[in-house]
């Protein structure tokens, strides 16, 4: 083999190395944010509050409006949670728009777990509904669809259109 080719070859091993650490750094921060996910929930002010609309949300549909007019109580623990939760585009004056690629990781699981509480969960309804909400991008749906698809987590919704 020609000292070009092997230059070339150990230049190509050279950045997979450097990738390979760098998706290592950034697999040790979602390590992190996992292990961290919503301590401040532990919080007196969040515990407290959160105890008592739970039994008030258990059952209710994201989204509807018996949600919405249960979350009407959680404002002023809400604001708390968004403030220590950089994982909620609420903590960022600019939304979505302020997140970075953790901060969207971290949202998503919480989507995807969040919805495994509701007996009608589910992440694909979730992406839905908060796509209004937060004014979130054609893109940005399409990524976290495809995301989901990735991971094989079923779209019940799918199910009911071909019941249909």
């Amino acid at each position: 083999m020609s000292k070009e080719l092997l230059e070339t070859r150990l230049d190509t091993l050279m950045h997979i190395k450097r990738v390979s650490q760098l998706m290592s750094e950034a697999a040790s921060e979602l390590l992190r944010r996992g292990s961290a996910h919503d301590l401040s929930k532990l919080s007196d002010v969040e515990n407290e509050g959160f105890s008592k609309a739970k039994h008030q949300l258990a059952d209710v549909t994201y989204g509807s409006e018996e949600y919405k007019a249960g979350m009407v109580h959680l404002k002023d623990t809400l604001r708390h949670h968004y403030a220590h939760n950089s994982h909620h585009p609420e903590h960022y004056e600019n939304g979505i728009d302020g997140m970075d690629l953790f901060d969207i990781l971290e949202m998503f699981f919480d989507w995807k777990a969040s919805g495994e509480r509701h007996p009608d969960g589910c992440i694909y309804k979730s992406i839905e509904i908060n796509k209004e909400r937060f004014k979130l991008s054609e893109q940005l749906i399409n990524i976290l669809n495809n995301t989901a698809k990735r991971l094989g987590y079923h779209d019940f919704s799918e199910e009911e259109n071909d019941n249909e």
